[in-house]
């Protein structure tokens, strides 16, 4: 991949890191803007990284309500100081964050919030399903287990919050997205928690236990 003022500038962009270090991690990294990322990061030369272990107690809570009035979503999104949390900057990541919620309805935040017995569930079909597929007859259960780990890694990509694809930028992720504001803000930001909303949900969850019992 060539490395360019583009690309240094968007390294730069991304990251808040300085435009030697960030020629340097390109060149490292044979031009590749994720893995240099990876390699500013791993040697705290990125301004996020540099403010991750920081305190972040203020903050708001971000919403949105869907244009027809079904679905909506409340989101806590933490910053270090309240000067930052009245910042436009700052609310308009919320209110995003909000907004891709309401659209792409992750489960959690991060991959260590996912339910466990979830994930068991989904292993358990999983492997049901290549026991089943005679294509699968008398592969070695080493390589039935690589195949399960990659569904579930799957299954993070999609469902985990600060994975997904940004519903308004889909070539950042959300984590992406929110290093970019860290960099331009100057300050830790936490995506702590958040709640979407879905009119008639829990009618539905309530008959369908009713059938069940």
């Amino acid at each position: 991949m060539e490395i360019n003022a583009g690309t240094v500038k968007q390294l730069r962009e991304r990251t808040g890191a300085g435009m030697m270090d960030c020629k340097r991690a390109l060149t490292e990294t044979k031009g590749n803007i994720e893995d240099a990322i990876e390699y500013l990061r791993k040697k705290g030369l990125s301004s996020a990284a540099k403010k991750a272990g920081r305190a972040a107690s203020e903050g708001i809570i971000g919403s949105y309500v869907h244009s027809n009035g079904k679905v909506a979503v409340l989101v806590e999104v933490n910053c270090e100081t309240d000067f930052v949390a009245r910042n436009e900057g700052f609310q308009i990541f919320a209110k995003d964050i909000a907004m891709h919620i309401a659209a792409a309805a992750p489960l959690c935040v991060v991959p260590e919030e996912m339910p466990m017995d979830f994930i068991e569930k989904e292993k358990e079909i999983a492997m049901a399903q290549m026991k089943a597929d005679p294509k699968m007859a008398g592969k070695p259960q080493a390589v039935l287990d690589k195949i399960i780990e990659g569904k579930v890694q799957k299954i993070y990509d999609e469902q985990c919050l600060m994975s997904q694809k940004f519903v308004k930028n889909p070539d950042l992720t959300i984590a992406q997205y929110l290093s970019q504001t860290i960099a331009t803000i100057g300050e830790n930001i936490l995506i702590t928690r958040f709640s979407r909303f879905v009119l008639g949900e829990t009618t539905k969850a309530a008959e369908t236990q009713e059938q069940e019992n």
